[in-house]
């Protein structure tokens, strides 16, 4: 698949996948803002242009863990409409350890979407797990 991406600043990095067979692609922050609520806003100076029938997933790098930082929606969800530039929304204090301009803040992944249409039921078919909720399969 080709994925077409605009860069929207003159400093953009190209969205890269570091390794063969790797799910993500790097983004790179090239601006920083920082709001009153401790929350830090990372632009990447791209935008995409996700097919129909996709979405694409933000997610915070695997060594997020060595930064005082937490992605504040979880996971980015970046419908196949939208073609403005992605962002990331961290909450974390900016006196602590945070990225810097030039450094690789997250990935974005490109996933297919089932269109789904949604069909109210009085009941549903019972399963092993049946209502098990948090911490109902084990530790």
């Amino acid at each position: 698949m080709k994925l077409k991406f605009k860069k929207l600043h003159k400093d953009a990095v190209v969205p890269k996948i570091a390794n063969p067979g790797d799910a993500g692609a790097d983004l790179t922050a090239i601006s920083v803002d920082y709001d009153i609520n401790s929350i830090i806003t990372y632009g990447t100076g791209i935008a995409v242009e996700i097919p129909e029938g996709y979405v694409g997933l933000i997610f915070p790098r695997s060594s997020i863990y060595k930064k005082q930082l937490l992605l504040t929606n979880s996971v980015g969800v970046i419908d196949s409409g939208y073609r403005g530039e992605i962002k990331f929304k961290f909450w974390g204090d900016r006196e602590s350890d945070v990225y810097k301009i030039g450094d690789r803040i997250g990935q974005l992944v490109i996933i297919p979407i089932p269109s789904v249409e949604w069909e109210e039921s009085e009941e549903l078919t019972d399963s092993a797990r049946g209502e098990g909720g948090f911490g109902s399969t084990g530790v």
